[in-house]
């Protein structure tokens, strides 16, 4: 296996190992994920931190690619819904995506997780031509969608009626997008 694969395979274990533990998972998980040692571990990425903020990044990166594929035009807004609603078969990646959020007072993790944000928005009031409150709620319900994923909110139905109230409206709201 190239280093470049390797380093890819390690990636992609610490997206998941982060996604289930957050910053608190050890890179020696992310090693046994991965199938290879701690120690390869940190000589390919030098530190935890540092690990965790390339698979941030890159699950970052992610979603701003879905997003800035949508072409400028009317339909625009409900494209890059699509596009978002489309990223939620990832679990993972919008969990790890939270973690970086809640691990956003690092100035590198806290830039980039700033950056999404902003750039989610920017994309929306740009491609749509709509006005800056239409991107916040874009944004905002993009972050209640991860919110509620984050907390595994669809498997602790009946535990809370506003909770399940609120559920039910997003998942129409979701699954709108997924048969249109």
């Amino acid at each position: 296996m190239t280093g470049a694969a390797r380093r890819d395979q390690i990636l992609s274990a610490a997206r998941r190992v982060f996604a289930e533990g957050g910053y608190a998972a050890s890179t020696d998980e992310v090693a046994r994920a991965a199938g290879v040692s701690q120690p390869y571990v940190v000589r390919l990425f030098g530190s935890k931190r540092d690990l965790f903020l390339a698979a941030y990044q890159q699950a970052t990166g992610e979603i701003l690619t879905s997003l800035s594929a949508v072409p400028a035009g009317p339909d625009a807004g409900e494209r890059m819904g699509d596009a978002y609603v489309r990223l939620l078969e990832d679990r993972d990646l919008l969990r790890l995506v939270m973690h970086g959020f809640t691990a956003g007072t690092d100035p590198d993790v806290g830039r980039a997780a700033r950056h999404c944000l902003g750039e989610a928005f920017r994309l929306f009031v740009e491609r749509t031509g709509e006005e800056p409150d239409e991107g916040r709620r874009f944004v905002a319900f993009g972050m209640l969608i991860n919110v509620l994923m984050a907390t595994d909110a669809p498997a602790h139905l009946g535990e809370d009626p506003g909770m399940d109230a609120l559920l039910s409206c997003v998942q129409e709201s979701v699954q709108e997008r997924r048969t249109a």
